[in-house]
């Protein structure tokens, strides 16, 4: 059994998707619908602008979709569908992605959404007030024990639950920097303050959870062709009302990656391609259960090899 992954922030890169809009007539054209939809050369950002500017967030995450879809336009001219997998699922804003390939929501209304996450996230806490820490070498709960204990009045919950050894830490920056140290004393292989913009996924994102809200609440959302993993509750998902509400939760809510992966095993997936830009959830799902074979699928390489399997 297969499931479809859709990669998070982080995975960005110049010149991400430009060889498939190349060879995939179907690829360019969402780019050209992401454009389209916002209003601005976005393609031409991803392809020849700076990687500062490409890695504001509200930049980042309908380029980082866009370059999912149009890896999945190019599966598909290859005669490979989205119902191919049993299961979808996205890290953070890749969740978005897993609804457009499983045809929840359009592209032109998922690129329009993730730019006003990017930007309700950004604006949602000064700049300098917040951080984010990756704890390397700890379990969740001992994670969890560190941000409570690290808290102290202020915001530090646990962000992203990754895999068995890596937790992402967010909240006021103190409070954050004080889980740093602390997680060094518990023993953790290493803890690193991220060099983001923002504390995502956390309480301090309250504002931005209202903002998106509004948003989805006028878009339409179809049910999914293929269930959708969600990031808040690790299990699979199709109703649009409980779409939409989770989206909202998501915001605050923690990523729960490692049970989403340990979902889609329990339910019989035993391979899973990731559809887009990098390979950091590939690296991820091997480190939460190495019997899961990985694909990359975010160049035309990458596809000649899926299809030359198929074949």
């Amino acid at each position: 059994m297969k499931a479809f992954v859709f990669p998070g922030q982080g995975a960005q890169a110049i010149g991400m998707g430009q060889a498939l809009a190349a060879q995939y007539p179907a690829s360019k054209e969402v780019f050209d619908q992401v454009d389209k939809a916002l209003g601005e050369n976005l393609s031409g950002l991803i392809w020849d602008g700076d990687v500062e500017t490409l890695t504001m967030t509200a930049n980042a995450q309908p380029a980082l979709m866009a370059t999912s879809l149009a890896a999945m336009k190019a599966l598909e001219t290859e005669g490979f569908s989205v119902t191919d997998a049993a299961l979808v699922a996205g890290h953070s804003l890749g969740e978005y992605s897993a609804l457009a390939a499983a045809g929840a929501l359009t592209i032109a209304d998922t690129a329009r959404l993730l730019r006003i996450r990017g930007l309700a996230m950004q604006d949602a806490v000064p700049v300098g007030v917040g951080a984010m820490a990756a704890l390397l070498g700890l379990d969740f709960e001992t994670a969890q024990a560190v941000a409570a204990e690290a808290a102290q009045g202020e915001v530090c919950q646990a962000a992203n639950d990754n895999d068995p050894g890596q937790v992402v830490v967010s909240g006021h920056k103190a409070a954050v920097e004080r889980a740093v140290d602390l997680a060094k004393e518990k023993g953790a292989k290493r803890a690193v303050l991220l060099p983001v913009s923002a504390p995502f996924h956390c309480s301090l994102m309250e504002p931005a959870a209202a903002k998106m809200a509004e948003a989805l609440g006028d878009v339409d959302i179809q049910r999914p062709a293929v269930p959708v993993v969600a990031n808040v509750r690790a299990d699979a998902v199709s109703d649009p009302s409980l779409i939409r509400s989770l989206l909202v939760e998501q915001v605050t809510g923690s990523v729960r990656w490692r049970e989403s992966v340990g979902y889609m095993a329990a339910q019989g997936v035993t391979e899973i391609w990731e559809i887009g830009a990098g390979k950091a959830l590939s690296g991820m799902i091997r480190r939460i259960d190495r019997s899961i074979a990985c694909s990359p699928v975010g160049t035309p390489d990458d596809i000649a090899k899926l299809t030359a399997a198929k074949d």
